[in-house]
């Protein structure tokens, strides 16, 4: 078994977790993301070889794939396939949000809590999910200025105790408030920020000048699903799991019998549901190897009926609209 990761750590986002879980001890409740990411790997020991900076560029049939490492093309050929490849951040449109200091959440993440770079003196959040609560908080715990967090939104999408956590701390949630445009000759200068209306479109007369060198944006993510694609995976688009995805049974093997996925390629939502579903995909391939020994498939069924108790909550709501959307007329179960 091997893991080949493209990141110069093993842990995905986990290795730039620095806030305590929350969920069941099951699901690491109260252990800090970076922490998890070392306990999985060490719970793996030397039963799976990791190769960092190991890129997959390429998919042959039948199961093989195209991997450069050290500099140099490889071949491997595997007999199980499981694809968790994240997401990619999404991006707004607005004047100059090309100039440095524009950055997505996920980069800022990467400077400050990987190699311990601030990204700047002070920042405008865009975004008022868990994500880009959680960041706004790690940027005042490194000693940023925040100046505001604003959602286009009419409400926050983030759970109230990270909200709670920025607000104690004196910056202010704006709702239904967009980037209009940044300023500056070289660099971010400024932001100017306007409120939008219930149709999207910008009030006038609105408009308030935020003088910053950073602009966050956490604004979404979209699976990275072009590795199941060229495998000939079925896709199907559905909203509510941020677009394209693979159709996949409740074992979460694709239309491809013996190629998975698992996390964020599979539909944006949580850590603790991604670790699960890549237990689930683990589970079935090693199941289906080794014979389907019972052991295996009781474990699967606990994982299943915890992935699912995850998700029963109001948190859960838009995952669950959008699996049930997947799998109709599909014929995935």
């Amino acid at each position: 078994t091997a893991v080949f990761d493209e990141n110069g750590k093993i842990g995905g986002q986990l290795v730039k977790q620095t806030h305590m879980f929350f969920g069941s001890r099951a699901q690491y409740a109260s252990v800090r993301g970076i922490d998890i990411s070392e306990r999985l790997q060490s719970e793996m020991g030397r039963k799976v070889r990791f190769f960092n900076e190991t890129p997959v560029v390429g998919y042959y049939a039948p199961f093989q794939l195209a991997v450069v490492y050290k500099k140099t093309l490889h071949r491997v050929i595997a007999e199980k396939i499981i694809v968790a490849a994240g997401a990619s951040e999404n991006m707004l449109t607005f004047a100059n949000n090309d100039l440095p200091g524009v950055y997505g959440a996920g980069a800022v993440q990467t400077l400050m809590n990987v190699y311990g770079i601030m990204p700047g003196k002070r920042v405008l959040m865009v975004g008022a999910g868990n994500v880009g609560v959680i960041v706004a908080y790690q940027l005042l715990q490194a000693g940023v200025e925040v100046v505001a967090v604003i959602e286009a939104a009419p409400r926050i999408g983030a759970y109230q105790v990270h909200a709670s956590k920025i607000r104690r701390c004196g910056v202010p949630i704006l709702t239904r408030h967009t980037v209009r445009e940044v300023t500056g000759s070289d660099h971010v200068e400024a932001a100017v920020v306007v409120r939008v209306d219930e149709d999207w479109e910008p009030v006038p007369e609105t408009d308030k000048r935020y003088p910053v060198d950073t602009v966050c944006l956490a604004v979404g993510l979209r699976p990275t699903v072009d590795l199941l694609d060229q495998m000939g995976c079925e896709m199907k688009n559905v909203p509510e799991l941020g677009g394209e995805v693979p159709v996949r049974n409740r074992w979460m093997e694709t239309s491809v019998p013996g190629i998975y996925v698992a996390g964020d390629a599979s539909g944006i939502e949580e850590a603790s549901s991604a670790m699960l579903e890549g237990r689930l995909a683990g589970l079935d391939a090693a199941g289906k190897m080794a014979g389907h020994a019972k052991a295996i498939a009781r474990l699967k069924e606990e994982t299943l009926e915890e992935l699912n108790e995850l998700r029963a909550g109001p948190f859960g709501e838009k995952n669950r609209t959008g699996e049930r959307k997947l799998r109709e007329g599909t014929g995935s179960s």
